[in-house]
């Protein structure tokens, strides 16, 4: 009876500790799509910048408010309907790594604002740095520096 007693008290603790852990985890979760991207006062990212445009144009064009979609809490605008349509239906294929911030900055541990002149895009994807001049000490490893800023994203993603 008494081993009974304490698997019970044990399964009770057990379920009581699992669902603190998940709850936990969703309301991370749920802080990070917000915080994990690089938005103005406006909640506008990547400075109003069209993220498709850098693929499909191999240049930044700055988006219009016209066209706008609303993706992990931020507005992202682009400079047709066409280019908000492609971003919408897969916006992980468009949105630049690292919640918009200067990948070189990631990399190093923080968090830094970006130029949207300062881009590369690196196997599909898209990664912002804060300068050109950072973009240059950038270039220099690009493997050695994704590698470094995909160990440090998860722990700084929801950090201001």
């Amino acid at each position: 009876m008494e081993r009974r007693r304490n698997f019970t008290r044990l399964t009770a603790m057990a379920v009581w500790g699992l669902a603190l852990i998940l709850g936990t985890a969703c309301s991370s979760s749920k802080a990070a799509s917000s915080s994990a991207i690089n938005k103005d006062s406006k909640n506008v990212a990547l400075k109003g910048h069209d993220p498709v445009a850098y693929f499909s144009e191999g240049k930044p064009v700055k988006g219009q408010s016209q066209y706008q979609h609303e993706w992990m809490g931020a507005k992202w605008f682009f400079s047709s309907a066409e280019n908000r349509d492609a971003f919408a239906a897969n916006p992980e294929k468009y949105a630049p790594q690292y919640g918009g911030y200067c990948a070189y900055g990631v990399s190093e541990g923080h968090k830094a604002p970006i130029d949207p002149a300062a881009w590369s895009i690196v196997d599909g994807k898209l990664y912002l740095n804060y300068s050109l001049d950072v973009r240059k000490s950038w270039q220099k490893d690009i493997p050695g520096r994704i590698a470094k800023a995909n160990e440090h994203w998860p722990k700084i993603a929801n950090k201001p």
